[in-house]
């Protein structure tokens, strides 16, 4: 190889070497710019579980709070979004239905006047026994017995008790039914107490048929009538009370 030749071959070395030292600085010097990699939004996986989109709820908030910074803007009142009903919040107070969205009224209730209740007197619950008449049978009431009976109606005590099918005079008790005689009389007085009078109550255990026996001769029914009350009234201790 000639000089010449030899010349050529370190020129065209040299210029490859400075090629190949060019390329490797500028790779250095600069990183490649990066490709931006775009996933389909029906790719995209949200971490979170949930039943709806996640790009739709995105760009759903996205357009609520472009509602909500307009409606402030303009002095308006804020919204707020609740399953797809809006409910408004007023500065007054008002309660707002969130299902219909306008205020709810309070039902003012009408009282109703109660219907007038007219009381009457309680009159006696029996008809008095006319002097003289004697009924077939007799119920005992609270506060009466045997010998009772036969002095109100004028009857012997012993053929009252013998006709009742009692043995001792004892033995009676409220309810008991007693058989009547309709011959002989009380040997006695009947009465044994004075009247007519004023009866002062004095206990609220006393009745009507327990005060009669005490005078003896009269019929608890005409002492109820007497103080238009019933023969089964509840008395009061201190009750005044007329004995015809």
């Amino acid at each position: 190889m000639s000089n010449k030749q030899r010349g050529l071959l370190a020129v065209f070395i040299l210029i490859l070497s400075t090629t190949i030292i060019s390329a490797c600085t500028q790779s250095l010097s600069s990183a490649p710019a990066a490709t931006p990699t775009v996933i389909p939004p029906e790719l995209f996986v949200s971490p979170y579980p949930s039943v709806e989109n996640p790009m739709e709820l995105i760009e759903e908030f996205a357009k609520q709070t472009a509602v909500a910074q307009t409606t402030v803007a303009n002095g308006g009142t804020p919204q707020a979004i609740v399953e797809g009903t809006v409910i408004t919040t007023p500065q007054d107070g008002t309660v707002v239905s969130p299902t219909v969205g306008t205020p709810s009224t309070p039902t003012n209730a009408v009282p109703t006047t109660p219907a007038a209740v007219v009381s009457t007197p309680s009159g006696p619950t029996a008809t008095p026994v006319p002097a003289g008449v004697r009924p077939s049978s007799y119920t005992l009431q609270n506060g009466e017995f045997p010998y009772c009976i036969a002095r109100r109606f004028n009857v012997d005590p012993d053929a009252l008790l013998s006709a009742s099918g009692l043995t001792s005079p004892d033995l009676y008790y409220s309810g008991l039914t007693l058989t009547i005689p309709q011959s002989g009389t009380f040997p006695g007085a009947r009465m044994l107490a004075t009247h007519p009078t004023t009866y002062t109550v004095s206990s609220s255990d006393e009745t009507i048929y327990s005060i009669a026996c005490k005078f003896g001769d009269i019929d608890p029914a005409t002492i109820a009538s007497a103080n238009n009350i019933a023969s089964s009234a509840k008395l009061t201790t201190g009750q005044q009370l007329q004995i015809p």
